[in-house]
């Protein structure tokens, strides 16, 4: 059972707050038949990906924007990378790499790993009378 969070309990995880890390996961991709790590998204790069998802010009983009920015092994932004690939935009070597079902699942997991969809829910409480 959680218990309720106090005043006292944050002051006291005040230093463990501030110097958290950005989560990690490492993900298995079938269509190259390996890993890669994605990393949680800072605010703004999440922020821009929502925004973009409820914006029908762009919101064919928000998937490959979040995973460009969060896979970061191997490093997509890496020119050669690019170069190979003929990429007309740095942006366009994730819809080259992987399968679309594939981005929409990596940027999924990136947002999970920033606590979107999870990690808050509600506590159901009962009536006594």
């Amino acid at each position: 059972m959680s218990k309720k969070i106090t005043i006292a309990d944050l002051i006291e995880q005040k230093e463990q707050i501030k110097k958290r890390k950005a989560k990690t996961m490492t993900l298995y991709v079938e269509s190259l038949d390996g890993h890669i790590t994605v990393q949680e998204p800072d605010k703004s790069i999440a922020i821009e990906a929502l925004t973009m998802a409820h914006d029908d010009t762009r919101s064919d983009m928000a998937d490959p924007y979040l995973v460009y920015h969060c896979v970061i092994e191997p490093n997509l932004k890496d020119a050669s990378l690019q170069q190979a690939y003929g990429c007309a935009e740095p942006i366009d070597i994730v819809t080259m790499l992987f399968r679309q079902g594939e981005i929409a699942a990596i940027g999924g997991h990136a947002l999970h790993l920033a606590g979107y969809q999870v990690g808050v829910r509600k506590v159901d409480t009962e009536l006594k009378n």
